[in-house]
């Protein structure tokens, strides 16, 4: 370990990283923070979360589309009790693997290509889906659609939190979970007026207005430091911040950050006399730009670029890369398990199945509003009160709403709740919801509580701790890693819910989704680490050196 690396993270101002700041330093970075210019920056994050806006879009499809699917006049379009669970499921196996080859594309293309890349397979699977002749390429539109928001699921909360700084981290980083439940809120309103067709149609909107975009927006500042190109990340970072601004202080932080990842991980493979040979120029900024850095690392025979080289076994066997890649996976993996994706999917006919006061398809949009001003107030609250503060209330409200859930589901006899003992619960999506007693509000009530506490922490704090705590050298593949994680839960999940209900009962699912629930409370308290107010480079501090003064 460094000389550097053993010191504690709260000590005096020096000339070297400073993980904390204190007295001058602290009121200098907020004054800087203050004298930010973010728009620049929030056009480059509107830009990149309509992909998030296209995936929350695709991802509900066939809440509306199955109903409508299961009464088509068409056998090669018509869907069963057995094809019905794999057009609902087979989106998040495309996801999966969108996760897993964005392991390679987040270092290759990097963050922005990655992006755009995503348009590809997301614009012919919404053409497929239109013009569908047969299930066949229903089900190929899904994969397509659930592949491309794999892709985006890895690289946008990466994208954002790379290119923002900490005064509005948090708050942006909420953004794709807004986009994405904005996305699906969309598809709800959209699906009272408009064939399934035409609702795929639509989903090619986003898309294209998305990559038309990002023509036009930066590469992450870090990322490029990261491929050794020091006057792009300059000029990336002047572009993002204002020229007017003292953005030279937070580039040297980025670029300190980056080289003590690279001498952390050249340990081994270069002598000591060739480390020593590490030197440093000033370059020239780029066009436009009048603050120059003291320094930028070039040439060392040991110094490639940082994301050219893959992280090997032996370096995952050190806490610096496996804490936070299992911090990340784990919540990722417990998001999943909460069970929110069967919940979206099969949003309309639960309704059904426990005959709610309203109309399924109002039910449905209602609690689309719900999750997106939920979503909105995380937003806001987020660099406030704290990451660690939101999950436990959340997991704590989708506790008491799935037990409500499957207690209701469970003691409420079926001439009061509406369920009908002898139907799946996709058949049951045809039949008229016929309620006979107000008391059926209460499955509504329960799922607004649970969408609402879902969307206010686990929702969007998952993704942006993902994007926060992995370090430089293995973001773009373990958040790949962690999408794969999530996606192939969530496959599961999908693929049995229906069985399970028709087997078991709907009650069942809840009371599972509700130990899950208690289950996080519990992660968040043992393992998730407050990240409120740090930089990036703070945060790797922190992993790197192992002090708990970081969470205090």
């Amino acid at each position: 370990m460094e000389r550097g690396d053993r010191q504690p993270l709260v000590r005096s101002p020096s000339s070297s990283y400073r993980t904390f700041p204190e007295g001058t330093a602290r009121r200098l970075d907020k004054e800087y923070l203050r004298s930010l210019h973010n728009k620049r920056l929030y056009l480059a994050v509107f830009a990149a979360v309509l992909g998030n806006f296209s995936f929350g879009f695709a991802l509900v499809y066939p809440s509306p589309v199955i109903p409508a699917l299961e009464a088509h006049p068409s056998p090669a379009l018509r869907l069963d009790q057995h094809t019905a669970p794999w057009f609902g499921s087979v989106f998040t196996l495309g996801a999966a693997a969108g996760g897993l080859s964005t392991m390679l594309l987040n270092d290759c293309l990097g963050r922005k290509l990655s992006i755009m890349f995503s348009a590809l397979p997301s614009a012919l699977g919404y053409a497929l889906l239109a013009g569908a002749q047969g299930l066949w390429m229903l089900l190929l539109g899904r994969v397509l659609t659930g592949y491309a928001g794999g892709v985006t699921s890895a690289s946008i909360p990466v994208y954002i939190s790379e290119i923002s700084h900490p005064g509005v981290r948090g708050m942006l980083g909420a953004c794709p979970q807004i986009m994405a439940v904005l996305g699906s809120l969309v598809l709800y309103a959209l699906g009272l007026v408009l064939d399934w067709r035409w609702l795929a149609v639509a989903g090619e909107v986003p898309v294209l207005a998305m990559v038309l975009l990002l023509c036009f927006m930066p590469n992450s500042p870090r990322f490029l430091l990261s491929q050794g190109k020091e006057e792009e990340a300059l000029g990336s970072l002047c572009w993002l911040r204002g020229e007017d601004t003292d953005y030279a202080r937070e580039y040297e932080q980025i670029k300190d950050s980056v080289r003590k990842q690279v001498r952390k991980l050249s340990t081994g493979r270069c002598n000591m006399k060739t480390a020593k040979s590490i030197h440093w120029a000033t370059p020239e900024p780029p066009s436009g730009c009048q603050v120059v850095p003291r320094g930028v690392l070039t040439s060392c025979s040991c110094l490639c670029p940082l994301q050219s080289r893959r992280v090997s076994c032996a370096e995952l066997k050190d806490p610096f890369l496996y804490k936070p890649i299992l911090i990340a996976g784990g919540m990722r993996f417990l998001q999943q398990l909460s069970g929110v994706t069967c919940i979206l999917v099969y949003l309309q006919p639960i309704f059904k199945k426990t005959s709610v006061i309203l109309k399924a398809e109002y039910d449905a949009a209602l609690v689309g509003l719900v999750r997106l001003s939920a979503v909105a107030i995380a937003a806001v609250s987020m660099d406030k009160a704290g990451r660690k503060i939101l999950l436990f209330v959340s997991a704590g409200v989708m506790l008491v709403s799935n037990l409500t859930m499957g207690l209701y589901i469970h003691l409420v006899p079926a001439s009061h709740n509406g369920t009908v003992a002898n139907a799946t619960l996709a058949s049951s999506a045809r039949l008229p919801a016929e309620p006979t007693n107000y008391i059926t509000l209460i499955p509504l009530l329960a799922t607004m509580l649970f969408i609402m506490g879902y969307a206010m922490g686990w929702g969007p704090i998952t993704w942006l701790l993902m994007s926060e705590i992995l370090p430089l050298k293995a973001r773009g593949v373990a958040s790949g890693l962690c999408v794969v994680v999530s996606w192939l839960t969530a496959f599961t999940l999908t693929q049995f819910f229906l069985p399970v209900v028709n087997a078991f009962g709907l009650e069942v699912p809840f009371l599972f989704f509700a130990v899950i629930s208690a289950g996080n409370i519990f992660f968040t308290g043992c393992y998730v680490p407050e990240t409120k107010g740090r930089s990036l480079e703070q945060i790797e501090a922190f992993f790197r050196t192992g002090r708990r003064s970081f969470l205090r």
